[in-house]
């Protein structure tokens, strides 16, 4: 059964902090939470689904820290993409008939949690020996994350001639939105020769094409139609969602693609649209490698020829010829909890509803694609893609 039509987002909201030290993860789950449902107009007691990945017992803890009363609660994990694996499973549970107003939040703290290990004495441990099944062959060996990402953008300037200054101009479109968003955690604008001059961090990627680390979170809230027609807000309607998973193989890894090959597709056939179709794209960007390879595997162009699509001002609002990321993204603005594929949604939201910063807003805005990355990019990912549009496409 498709979820096209099925379900509506009528809430979304940003926690405006980057920097939350005397909060916890949970507070900020339930912060972002009642931000969402305020602006929908609604309440904590019209919650009867929850999705989260919170602490403790996940979306149990955190619906008893809440006081909901569910009869859905799903807690998916897959990184950086969960919020948007949760928009489609909602939306699907929501068609069935299993609920009516579902609570999607993100929350985290790495950013004081960095601070207050150092200031400890205590390191931050982003990874540690596990029982996964990968963990035997890794572990011993250290990861570094950067590193991994370094590894794939290697091998697409390898494959395909991309160049340092290629994956520069996404660091560039980013930086240009984000000196109008008020929250961005980085606000200056920078050039193509900023960022290849940053200091190299894992060859070829330099400091300039990383992510920012925040605390924070946000919160969407998702409906069924007869809910959505009865509040004021405007909606967003869900068009389309795809899911999938992309992993080593065993070894027979090709660094050049991302779990989008096969997510990307999949959200576009039951949203009836194609990639040309599209007035903006807010992309998982936790590295500008991880933009590229995506914007490729979605279809925006063909696979290698990411590194000239991007050129010319393509990816800058309001008139480039597809507008990412108008927030600043994670490159600039925010990657709450080291997961940004909440805050993706949430500005295919504002631009949808002509809420977007001014300077950056997309002229007549009708169809909007979300997309995010779990994972890491040069090993196991779960990748997830959700199209909206209007409330009345």
């Amino acid at each position: 059964m498709s979820i096209r039509g099925k379900a509506y987002i009528v809430g979304a909201w940003e926690h405006p902090e980057r920097d939350l030290p005397d909060t916890t993860v949970s507070q900020i789950e339930a912060e972002v939470g009642i931000g969402a449902l305020q602006d929908a107009g609604l309440s904590l007691s019209d919650v009867d689904a929850l999705y989260c990945n919170a602490p403790g017992f996940g979306v149990i803890s955190q619906a008893e820290y809440m006081g909901l009363k569910l009869s859905v609660m799903d807690d998916t994990m897959t990184g950086g993409s969960a919020p948007i694996a949760h928009v489609g499973h909602a939306a699907a549970m929501i068609a069935e008939g299993k609920c009516h107003v579902a609570l999607i939040t993100l929350g985290g703290r790495p950013r004081a949690a960095a601070r207050e290990a150092a200031q400890g004495g205590g390191a931050l441990q982003l990874g540690g020996r596990s029982d996964a099944p990968e963990s035997g062959f890794e572990d011993p060996y250290g990861l570094s994350i950067p590193g991994i990402y370094g590894m794939a953008a290697r091998r697409h300037m390898h494959e395909f001639g991309t160049t340092s200054e290629q994956l520069a101009e996404i660091k560039v479109a980013a930086a240009h939105h984000a000196q109008y968003n008020p929250h961005a955690l980085r606000r200056e604008p920078v050039t193509v020769e900023d960022v290849v001059n940053s200091p190299m961090v894992s060859d070829p990627l330099h400091r300039l094409d990383c992510c920012q680390i925040t605390d924070g979170g946000g919160g969407l809230v998702v409906v069924s139609e007869e809910v959505a027609r009865s509040l004021p807000r405007r909606s967003v309607k869900i068009l389309g969602h795809g899911e999938a998973v992309k992993h080593a193989d065993n070894g027979r890894i090709d660094l050049t693609y991302s779990g989008a090959r096969w997510s990307g597709p999949a959200a576009f056939a039951e949203a009836g649209v194609t990639p040309g179709d599209m007035d903006c794209a807010m992309i998982y960007d936790s590295f500008t490698i991880t933009v590229m390879e995506t914007l490729e595997d979605l279809g925006f162009c063909e696979k290698g020829k990411g590194g000239e699509f991007v050129l010319d001002g393509t990816l800058q609002a309001p008139h480039g010829a597809l507008p990412f990321n108008t927030d600043g993204g994670g490159l600039c603005n925010n990657h709450p909890g080291n997961r940004g594929g909440m805050t993706k949604v949430i500005e295919a939201v504002r631009q949808l509803r002509g809420e977007a910063n001014p300077e950056v807003q997309v002229p007549n805005v009708q169809l909007a694609l979300a997309h995010g990355t779990g994972g890491f990019l040069g090993s196991r990912m779960g990748s997830c893609t959700v199209i909206l549009g209007q409330e009345d496409s």
